[in-house]
């Protein structure tokens, strides 16, 4: 037999940090760059909250409910 059953045969007993490894370098990326991308990520997340709340803290604490937002309309049903 030929195809996936095979490949998948053979690799049954590799761990997955294998696979992982084994993808990444077939694209092309090689441990350091992997690093400097879950760097560039994990700060990107962090930026992200660090505005977060720096637009939570801008907003006025004690806000209406009718004043925040889209409010609700009334319909008839029939």
């Amino acid at each position: 037999m030929s195809g996936k059953g095979g490949a998948a045969a053979a690799g049954a007993g590799k761990k997955a940090c294998c696979w992982v490894s084994e993808i990444l370098e077939e694209a092309g990326i090689d441990r350091e760059r992997a690093r400097q991308l879950r760097r560039q990520l994990l700060e990107g997340v962090v930026l992200m909250c660090q505005w977060q709340l720096q637009r939570m803290q801008q907003q006025p604490a004690a806000e209406p409910a009718a004043k925040r937002g889209r409010r609700g309309r009334k319909i008839q049903v029939e």
